[in-house]
């Protein structure tokens, strides 16, 4: 990643626009704005940007759907999803689609640069590129590298993660073969935002499945605990 991340911002609201755009740039990011999705599509175009700010009210195509067809483009790109404060389901379905992380309107931008940073710092970007040390996960004939965040299956095909999904299979990995609760992930993996709450496990362990299972409806990895949680089941060996 750049010494200057590059974030767009997308909201209808050009007050947003403009006020997040200023304060990005006086704290040494790049920032720029769109105000639909055919504007962000054009930034996209000019600019490689390294993180999406995404607003779920935007006229025309909503901030869900951008989010869903970004994140079928590109699987790695993170994503923070500004919903209105009392939308649970916006969240919800954000994470369903992809997002890595949301705010809820109104929000303080100093809030929402740190949860930028976070995000970033996560996704492999900033002091995670310059840690020293590799650290290597072999299970089932999967490769997980923490250290570049990458993931690789059995055949040598790498499968793209989402930060969010890539730091709780990080999690299962490291507690392999022992149940884990909901709140137990949540606080092994380390507060991260996108996983804040019982729903968001769920959907992130479905969202695992779909990439990584054969059949993700009578999964092998990671198997669900009656009244207890998740069990990541394979054996896994650290290099």
């Amino acid at each position: 990643m750049k010494a200057e991340p590059h974030i767009l911002v997308v909201d209808d609201d050009k007050g947003i626009r403009d006020l997040l755009q200023e304060f990005f740039r006086k704290r040494g990011l790049t920032a720029s704005v769109a105000g639909d999705g055919a504007e962000m599509e054009a930034v996209m175009r000019r600019a490689t940007i390294d993180l999406v700010v995404l607003d779920v009210m935007l006229p025309g195509r909503s901030g869900l759907d951008l989010c869903r067809e970004l994140r079928a483009r590109n699987a790695s790109i993170p994503i923070i999803m500004l919903t209105a404060v009392n939308e649970t389901t916006d969240r919800v379905v954000g994470l369903e689609m992809g997002a890595d992380d949301y705010v809820p309107k109104p929000f303080d931008p100093r809030e929402l640069l740190a949860r930028i940073r976070a995000v970033l710092r996560r996704n492999g970007g900033g002091e995670a590129k310059r840690l020293p040390q590799r650290q290597i996960w072999r299970f089932a004939g999967w490769t997980m590298d923490c250290s570049r965040r990458r993931l690789v299956a059995p055949g040598d095909v790498r499968v793209d993660l989402t930060a969010a999904e890539f730091n709780l299979l990080a999690t299962f990995v490291r507690s392999a073969q022992r149940v884990l609760t909901r709140d137990q992930l949540i606080e092994l993996s380390g507060g991260d935002g996108a996983i804040s709450y019982d729903r968001s496990i769920d959907i992130l362990v479905s969202r695992l499945r779909r990439k990584m299972e054969d059949d993700p409806k009578s999964p092998k990895l990671i198997q669900t605990v009656r009244s207890g949680g998740y069990q990541f089941i394979p054996e896994a060996v650290a290099e």
